[in-house]
């Protein structure tokens, strides 16, 4: 299993910057890739960016070049540089990893950190 816990969330007037990070524990070296989701009020959870083991990324095409997925080097953080915010990236954040399983791809997710973008 892999633990993930979130955390940088916050208060941010429209056109700043936040910078998410995301702890991850436990079977690392069984990760596939990490990736960031979010979530906004009504709506259905969506993809923000992922990158692989191999640091290969993938953004949702309406936040390239405003979002910027990195890790460390032995993937314990995962984080999330966000530029140019504004009030419609308002939403709850999620860190996801993918594992290799014994039957198959396994999906972990963290707890969720709430960024809040003001107009």
């Amino acid at each position: 299993q892999v633990q993930l816990v979130e955390s940088g969330g916050g208060l941010v007037q429209a056109g700043g910057s936040l910078r998410l990070s995301c702890a991850a524990s436990g079977r690392l070296f069984t990760i596939i890739d990490t990736g960031w989701y979010r979530q906004a009020p009504g709506k259905q959870r969506e993809l923000v960016a992922t990158m692989t083991r191999d640091g290969n990324t993938n953004y949702a095409d309406s936040l390239l070049g405003r979002f910027t997925i990195s890790r460390n080097y032995d993937m314990t953080t995962i984080y999330l540089e966000m530029n140019n915010l504004n009030p419609e990236d308002t939403a709850a954040y999620y860190c996801s990893a993918r594992t290799h399983g014994e039957r198959g791809p396994l999906s972990f997710w963290g707890q969720g950190t709430q960024v809040t973008v003001s107009s």
